[in-house]
């Protein structure tokens, strides 16, 4: 049955595409110039086409295909660099035109949520959506005591629509596996299954009030982001209640222009608040296109983001923050060597790869649109460039960093919109060195050895017990042997407790030896030189 669920969606696909003309589209293209003629054998073309442009050809296919295919459309709306205007001004259409269900199907879905009628939980609610997407649709609602909210309803049914082509999608990406011989180095299945994870989670508006009350905390002393709070009694797995906020567009810049927000600054915080996300939090809103980013029309001179729709949120490890800090820096000080090197390292690119022919050719791409603002750049250009570099170099696809990759092409993407004047690079590089020197510099080393040192002090009493287990492993190897993997644990957790206890006490001021006491630093050293030899 799956088999043949999956062989209907794929004929369902082709059908909507022959239906809207899409042959059509693709045969304009200039290499397929002497096959046009064939367009004339679709009958499609001959009644409904005629009347549409490609580019509403395009949106209405993907707003047939479902979620999934508007999800990229929203993503593309976003690159109008990259897009023809007629296609661009269609996919925009995408970001909250998507057709809503209806009224009576979205009461009924709140009353079985909340097993009572809808006059019991809100003073008043809106039968008319107020947005639609590909996954919810918003309305707006008053609380008992008058409190203006919004209430996100899940489209009834979307999950079972939604893995129906995500199965397909990881069947084909399994077929290219087996027939495309870049298939290892995209690792396309991978990509299926991360995008899979993320966009179910999407399907769950609890896990998405707790991405939204995370990220207000994050933000909360901020002065270039708002974050609405969450009613969470009001909450569900399908429905979710947040405090409503008033904004204009980000992408309506006759109003923002009108409400006199300074656009350089509103390009620039947005820069900053994506690098605050990335490397101070490690946490990030990774789903920002147009239709959930506002601002407040409040001082304009320095304005504030408000941010919307909260279900798709990226994060990172501390050795993906440092790899990308590291990246970043190196990029933004021209030191490509550093670059290829870092990839190199940390298995993003071939373990045999030559360094210098690698850090020339991210030169040759990269060289060129350093230190140059976003209007003078062709990222369509760049974009194949870095492919090309890629694919020599067999550099891998991390598909934990899709999301951050995905962000960034909107965040970029944003800004060109709002103030395409800006340096991107001017405007990042101090954020990034303030950060990698809070998150990976010595301050930050010392203020972690304070926050454990109550730990390690705990761990203590335990170090005699070590040491002798360390000092009595049978067959002690002479110092030509390698030590034993018994031994090199034990001797490494000694060294260990001993150098961190050590700086525990000097950091945490618990001993009443003077704090420059040689034993004290002796100590210290002596074990992280036990820690080298044991790990």
């Amino acid at each position: 049955m799956r088999v043949l669920s999956l062989f209907c969606r794929a004929f369902y696909i082709h059908w909507v595409l022959f239906r809207y003309g899409f042959e059509s589209v693709v045969l304009s293209a200039p290499s397929f110039k002497h096959f046009r003629c064939l367009s004339a054998l679709n009958p499609w073309n001959w009644w409904v086409n005629r009347r549409l442009s490609r580019g509403a050809r395009i949106r209405l296919i993907l707003e047939s295909l479902g979620p999934i295919y508007v999800k990229f459309g929203q993503v593309m709306s976003t690159r109008r660099d990259l897009l023809p205007d007629d296609i661009g001004d269609e996919l925009v259409k995408l970001q909250d035109c998507v057709p809503p269900f209806s009224s009576e199907l979205a009461q009924k879905t709140l009353e079985k949520a909340y097993k009572k009628p809808l006059s019991d939980v809100f003073g008043s609610f809106d039968v008319t959506p107020l947005a639609a997407a590909s996954v919810a649709q918003v309305h707006t609602a008053t609380l008992k005591d008058g409190t203006n909210v919004v209430v996100k309803l899940l489209r009834p049914g979307i999950k079972k629509v939604i893995e129906r082509d995500i199965d397909l999608m990881l069947f084909f990406a399994r077929v290219l596996e087996k027939t495309w011989k870049e298939a290892p180095r995209l690792r396309p299945a991978e990509v299926v299954k991360e995008f899979r994870i993320t966009t179910l989670r999407e399907l769950d508006l609890t896990r998405e009030a707790g991405n939204a009350a995370k990220l207000k905390r994050n933000f909360e002393d901020s002065a270039l982001m708002t974050v609405p709070s969450v009613y969470w009694d009001l909450t569900r797995r399908n429905v979710m209640v947040q405090e409503r906020v008033y904004g204009i567009p980000i992408d309506d810049l006759p109003a923002l222009q009108k409400a006199g927000v300074n656009l350089e600054k509103l390009a620039a915080g947005g820069v900053e608040i994506f690098f605050t996300q990335v490397f101070r939090d490690g946490f990030f809103h990774a789903d920002m296109h147009p239709g959930n980013i506002f601002v407040s029309p409040e001082n304009g001179e320095n304005p504030r983001y408000l941010g919307v729709d909260f279900g798709i949120m990226g994060s990172l490890t501390s050795r993906d923050q440092r790899y990308l800090a590291e990246n970043f820096l190196a990029f933004f000080n021209k030191d490509y060597r550093r670059v290829a090197e870092l990839h190199i390292d940390s298995g993003w690119a071939a373990s045999d790869a030559n360094v210098t022919e690698f850090e020339g050719a991210i030169r040759a791409v990269c060289e060129p649109i350093a230190e140059k603002p976003l209007n003078e750049v062709s990222f369509a250009q760049v974009l194949l460039n870095l492919f090309s570099v890629a694919r020599e170099f067999n550099v891998m696809v991390q598909p934990q960093l899709l999301l951050l990759q995905k962000t960034l092409f909107n965040v970029e993407g944003l800004g060109r919109q709002l103030y395409p004047g800006l340096n991107l690079w001017d405007t990042a590089k101090p954020l990034l060195e303030k950060f990698a020197r809070q998150q990976f510099g010595p301050k930050a080393f010392l203020k972690k050895l304070k926050e454990n040192a109550p730990l390690w002090l705990e761990k203590a009493p335990e170090l005699p017990a070590l040491l002798y287990q360390a000092l009595n492993q049978p067959h002690c190897p002479t110092p030509k042997t390698p030590l034993k993997p018994a031994s090199r644990a034990s001797l490494a957790t000694v060294g260990l407790l001993v150098s961190v206890v050590s700086a525990g006490m000097l950091i945490a001021r618990a001993s009443s030896v003077s704090l420059t006491s040689p034993l004290l630093w002796g100590l210290g050293v002596l074990g992280l030189g036990a820690w080298f030899l044991g790990g």
